[in-house]
């Protein structure tokens, strides 16, 4: 068993006292000083953040290179110190586990990093450092111990990260204090603190990222019917828009349409962060063009606009002339509408998501997103727009009985087809699919667009099935 030799401790210059492991094979390494490398962790994140923002290191190992240079020169100084005050040096062995916890603690995510690598875990919330629930995929809901000593060192940890992830300037203090990022296993974090008591983190991971509409099937979110629907939908260049409140699973089902692209087809990709990460299935998507929004440094223009901030409007702009078939727009929330709305228009087969309640709420509103673009617009021509560039919107519901001892269940329950302009100059509607008896799909009109889809490989007879062709009922007490 390694344990702790009281009687090697001895004053080093790293701290009141060096604690070394000692096992029946002879004395290791020694434990660093934690008050040490919390002042030299805290010293070179902020030159870190200073470096980081002067220049773009697109490379994880460039940022980690770059922050072991800080440390090492952290420490030398650190060292001479010592020597001037007509110390000894600091023993060698210690000053490298000194800066291998400076880099663990720079680089880590400390006590979240075991939940960070459970695969079970969809969702982490954290109110407070001592406030930690988690979420896993089988609908539990779990509270965890504390992942910080005080709210202060939680912050600290939030602000490593704002410096040291992505590939753009980001920063978290009461100037900026709202957080979104992507960690490096590509799950999506968003923090608030200052204009709140405590500060509050949310994780989403995303487990499963090589899906396809089959798969939908086995995990419950598609039936048959619904399943030939959007894959003959993908292949006629429909434009379709995946709608759904948070955590109703839109981005999975986005990975799963866009896997029904053809193999050598180009696309593009364009988020606020990456969240799809189809570009990591180079087998898949080996034309893929994968890009990211940009928040920016912390000057700003005459215009007001930060520097160096690239905004999904501008992505969408720039995409349209790389030759690309179709464009993927992982979250539609804001200016970026217009845009997008023109790409849909002149493409073939886009996608995208919107937060929204239901299917026919999503089309109110994509035309309030356009009117408060903030360009000169009615709302007569809003409604034209989107009746020219929208298809079938795809309504996902996320139903939880977590509460009655069921289960989260995650299911298509509507798609509407946009069939051009109708009266009063609103888009024309046909509600193709409609919730059945338990809230799931169920067809329930055929639509203006069905002979493209049948030419694109599907059986007009699936719409037949009054009921849908689900294959079990929903649990939790639910038929």
């Amino acid at each position: 068993m390694t344990g702790l030799d009281e009687t090697t401790r001895a004053s080093n210059g790293f701290g009141p006292a060096a604690t070394h492991l000692v096992s029946p094979a002879g004395p290791v390494l020694p434990v660093p000083d934690v008050a040490v490398v919390r002042e030299v962790r805290r010293t070179v994140a902020d030159r870190l953040a200073e470096r980081l923002q002067a220049q773009h290191l697109d490379s994880p190992d460039a940022r980690r290179e770059l922050a072991r240079s800080l440390v090492a020169a952290e420490l030398s100084e650190r060292g001479r110190e010592r020597v001037r005050r007509g110390q000894e040096p600091w023993p060698l062995d210690l000053e490298i586990v000194t800066s291998r916890a400076v880099m663990a603690a720079l680089f880590g995510l400390g006590r979240l990093q075991p939940l960070i690598e459970d695969p079970a875990i969809e969702n982490i919330e954290v109110d407070g450092h001592d406030h930690v629930w988690v979420s896993y995929a089988d609908g539990r809901d779990q509270q965890h111990p504390p992942i910080a000593d005080s709210d202060a060192e939680l912050i600290e940890i939030l602000q490593l990260l704002a410096a040291r992830t992505g590939n753009a300037e980001r920063t978290f203090s009461s100037a900026h204090p709202a957080l979104h990022l992507r960690l490096e296993d590509g799950s999506r974090l968003a923090a608030v603190a200052w204009t709140t008591p405590k500060p509050h983190i949310v994780i989403r991971r995303h487990r499963v990222r090589d899906v396809d509409l089959d798969d939908l099937i086995a995990l419950g979110t598609l039936d048959l019917a619904l399943t030939g629907f959007l894959r003959a939908a993908v292949r006629a260049g429909k434009n379709v828009v995946v709608t759904g409140l948070q955590n109703a699973g839109k981005t999975t089902l986005i990975r799963a349409l866009a896997n029904e692209f053809a193999p050598m087809e180009r696309f593009a990709t364009i988020e606020k962060e990456y969240e799809l990460h189809l570009h990591d299935l180079p087998d898949r998507h080996p034309r893929v063009v994968a890009l990211e929004a940009r928040e920016g440094s912390a000057e700003k223009d005459a215009t007001g606009r930060r520097a160096g901030e690239i905004t999904l409007s501008d992505l969408v702009v720039d995409a349209l002339r790389l030759n690309l078939r179709r464009i993927i727009v992982g979250e539609v929330r804001g200016p970026e509408v217009l845009p997008m709305l023109e790409a849909m228009s002149t493409g073939d087969g886009s996608l995208c998501t919107l937060h929204s309640r239901s299917a026919q709420h999503a089309v109110d509103r994509i035309v309030t997103l356009c009117l408060s673009a903030g360009v000169s617009m009615t709302d007569t021509f809003a409604y034209r727009l989107l009746a020219g560039s929208v298809d079938l919107f795809v309504h996902l519901e996320l139903l939880d009985d977590t509460a009655t001892g069921g289960r989260r269940h995650r299911f298509v329950s509507q798609i509407v087809e946009i069939a051009g302009l109708g009266e009063a100059n609103r888009p024309a509607t046909t509600t193709v699919f409609g919730p059945g008896p338990d809230g799931r799909a169920a067809p329930l009109h055929r639509p203006v667009c069905l002979p493209d889809l049948v030419r694109a490989g599907f059986d007009p007879s699936l719409l037949d099935h009054r009921a849908g062709t689900w294959t079990a009922p929903l649990d939790g007490g639910r038929p």
